[in-house]
């Protein structure tokens, strides 16, 4: 496997940095819709995350990497590996970073019947799909607009229930499927279906560098990074290993974090002035700044903490205002500057 390039070399693009850390201390944000430019670093940031992330345990010899502790019952008649004297044994793997292509069959995404295996043994046997592989970890989609409507409708069941359920061939299989749905596309390449849009927790905006310094500075650490990956990664093995640090910590004091009342009144009176669709918006906000709070070592959230994920949590949400021309991100803007303290 090629190594990943450090998440802390990435220079700029704050925002989707930001956001991937929220989901890494959070699953339950729910997933990043990175739009913008061509090139700009989306996928290299999405799996040099996964490999900052510590590894995780799973049931060893599962093919659904269910977790020893809190094994999901979903997959233990399927799954010879939970059965049998001795319980489960259980082993360390990496964070999955699992990508769907856009030609993808409704049968790669969520399995089927192993063909190999009725043939050879005439036995009706379940080949898992790309959302088992997925779970507890990432389902990366790179031009997410451009994806399939049978497959979206597919993915927003999924997302909804935490499982996948397949009917077919015969066979009856349900297992747990729990990811971090990360989506890229360009928005000058089609929209995204509204049901599939508002299932994204944070949507970033990811731009290509104007700054010159900063163009120049992206180029020469790619370059080193291509020439030799293994010096260039030891060079920043001690800043990915304070971000994993980070991370771990502020997983543990995330549920110590509480937010106040004035706090919780402020997000819902931004997300009313803004004109958000639904509820979605003040909960992903409210678990949003939560994370951002903990990744920051403080107990409460505070002003400063939802004033950094305001735009990210909502700006995919906002009602279209024929009165009001301004970009949804100049809108929630205008909203925090009226309604939070500087």
């Amino acid at each position: 496997m090629p190594a990943a390039f450090p998440f802390s070399a990435i220079v700029g693009q704050e925002e989707m940095k930001l956001a991937l850390l929220i989901a890494a201390v959070d699953a339950s944000v729910g997933g990043i819709l990175a739009m913008g430019d061509r090139g700009t670093g989306k996928s290299t940031a999405v799996r040099a995350l996964a490999a900052l992330l510590p590894k995780i345990k799973i049931v060893e010899g599962c093919r659904y990497r269910c977790d020893p502790d809190t094994t999901d019952a979903a997959c233990a008649g399927d799954c010879g590996a939970h059965s049998g004297p001795g319980r489960k044994k259980a082993c360390l793997a990496p964070i999955a970073v699992v990508d769907l292509p856009l030609g993808a069959t409704e049968d790669r995404l969520v399995g089927a019947l192993d063909i190999e295996r009725a043939l050879t043994e005439g036995v009706k046997s379940f080949e898992p799909g790309l959302l088992a592989r997925a779970h507890r970890g990432f389902l990366y989609i790179d031009e997410v607009n451009l994806l399939e409507d049978h497959l979206v409708d597919l993915l927003l069941d999924v997302a909804a229930s935490g499982e996948n359920v397949v009917e077919r061939e015969g066979l009856s299989v349900r297992h747990p499927a729990r990811f971090v749905l990360i989506g890229t596309g360009n928005p000058e390449e089609g929209d995204l279906r509204p049901q599939l849009l508002d299932r994204f927790g944070l949507c970033v905006d990811v731009r290509t560098p104007e700054d010159l310094a900063t163009r120049v500075e992206v180029v020469r650490r790619r370059d080193d990074f291509e020439r030799d990956p293994a010096a260039f990664t030891q060079r920043w093995k001690r800043k990915d290993d304070a971000i994993r640090r980070q991370v771990q910590k502020a997983r543990q004091r995330l549920a110590e974090v509480s937010v106040g009342d004035t706090i919780l009144e402020r997000i819902v009176a931004l997300c009313a002035a803004v004109g958000t669709d639904g509820l979605r918006g003040e909960l992903t906000l409210v678990r949003a700044s939560r994370a951002v709070a903990s990744l920051d070592g403080d107990a409460t959230v505070a002003d400063k903490h939802v004033r950094r994920v305001a735009a990210a949590a909502l700006r995919h949400r906002l009602r279209r205002n024929p009165l009001d021309d301004a970009g949804s991100a100049a809108r929630i803007e205008r909203g925090v500057a009226e309604i939070f303290t500087a």
